[in-house]
């Protein structure tokens, strides 16, 4: 298959936003075969939004009716509710029980999209699937398709992308690479799309609140344990060691200020004993890391290599040297980052052209005295 040549049959999923709405309304307009489906990931979807808050309400999937009706293309609501729960949700709250950060959006990405719908479009006969992701996809002479950040660096989304595989990539369209996501809101307008003006989803789609905390707590209940320094030093307690993240500097309850009266940060989580580790800014500096299950773009690199490295969601790049060992993605950072945590995901960048995507299982450090 060539998405980039000649008519095919295409699934448009329609989250009920702009985005998927014009990128289904482009699919048509390069004189594609499109059908519009809706994803329903909740089991108990709340009738309306909250602002820009959470997203698969039943006003969403309204929305994406009502914009499938305009474009003029069949529409349906695929549930996949309990595969969402399995392998984003219940993933999600695992990685945090294990002292880990995950990023739902990649694994939704993986598991859900480019997994369960594409591999469900696939067999009912559809050529390729298409979204309103950011990313652009050149199609080379040779016939390999890379997948490339999109124009719009402010709202490139390559790197929640970064897990796509060759074969995924060869069924897969991002009509809306090439453009401004301010363009995209005139466009829809021109369209007669109602949801020109609708408000982005900017958080975890299943926690509508914004409460990522007491989501946690509900599922993982509390559990006290101690707040420590870099020598191991009480210095409070904590209710739950997953309601922390590395990096963080709020909320720390720590009674006592620090000798250099300087703020400090979380530096580890630690499951086994329940305990988190606090200390100054220097320590949050990551000079190099290991990453986990490599997902490639194309062919999986050999050897040393330079890139850039993408280390979190709207994170700067940094350039590194990656070795692929057994599966395992040793990367050297040239400066250090901050903020990086197992569980996250690296993804490696040559240009603009992503290389893939690695999860992020144990960081090399600075080490500092408490």
């Amino acid at each position: 298959m060539s998405p980039g040549n000649g008519r095919l049959r295409v699934l448009a999923a329609m989250s009920g936003g702009v985005d998927s709405a014009v990128a289904a309304a482009r699919a048509v307009a390069a004189g594609h075969e499109v059908t519009g489906v809706h994803l329903a990931l909740s089991s108990n979807p709340q009738s309306f939004r909250t602002g820009a808050r959470g997203c698969c309400t039943i006003e969403d999937s309204r929305d994406a009716r009502r914009a499938a009706d305009v474009i003029g293309i069949p529409f349906y609501v695929w549930d996949l509710a309990e595969r969402f729960r399995e392998d984003v949700i219940d993933d999600f709250v695992a990685e945090y029980a294990a002292g880990r950060t995950p990023n739902p959006c990649l694994r939704c990405n993986e598991k859900i999209k480019f997994a369960a719908l594409l591999d469900k479009a696939i067999a009912l006969g559809f050529d390729a699937v298409c979204t309103g992701h950011y990313a652009r996809i050149v199609d080379l002479p040779s016939g390999e398709r890379q997948l490339h950040r999109a124009v719009d660096m402010a709202k490139d989304q390559s790197y929640v992308l970064g897990v796509l595989d060759a074969d995924q990539l060869a069924h897969s369209l991002f009509p809306l690479g090439d453009t401004t996501k301010d363009l995209i809101r005139v466009e829809a307008e021109q369209r007669g799309l109602a949801v020109a003006k609708k408000p982005d989803s900017h958080d975890i789609c299943f926690i509508a609140d914004g409460d990522t905390q007491g989501f946690l707590a509900k599922h993982l209940g509390t559990a006290t344990g101690d707040i420590v320094d870099a020598d191991g030093s009480k210095l409070g307690e904590h209710d739950g060691a997953y309601g922390f993240t590395i990096g963080q500097r709020k909320g720390l309850r720590i009674g006592t200020p620090a000798a250099d009266g300087k703020p400090r940060y979380v530096l580890d989580i630690s499951p086994v004993n329940n305990t988190v580790t606090v200390g100054p800014a220097e320590g949050l500096d990551v000079l190099g890391l290991t990453a986990i299950r490599p997902r490639w773009c194309g062919e999986a690199p050999a050897g040393q290599g330079s890139y850039t490295a993408q280390l979190r969601a709207h994170g700067d790049e940094v350039p590194v040297t990656a070795t692929l060992t057994d599966d395992e993605l040793h990367v050297q950072l040239a400066t250090p980052a901050r903020g990086i945590a197992p569980g996250q995901a690296v993804v490696l960048y040559d240009g603009t052209r992503v290389v893939g995507s690695a999860t992020i299982a144990t960081t090399e450090r600075r080490r500092v005295s408490a």
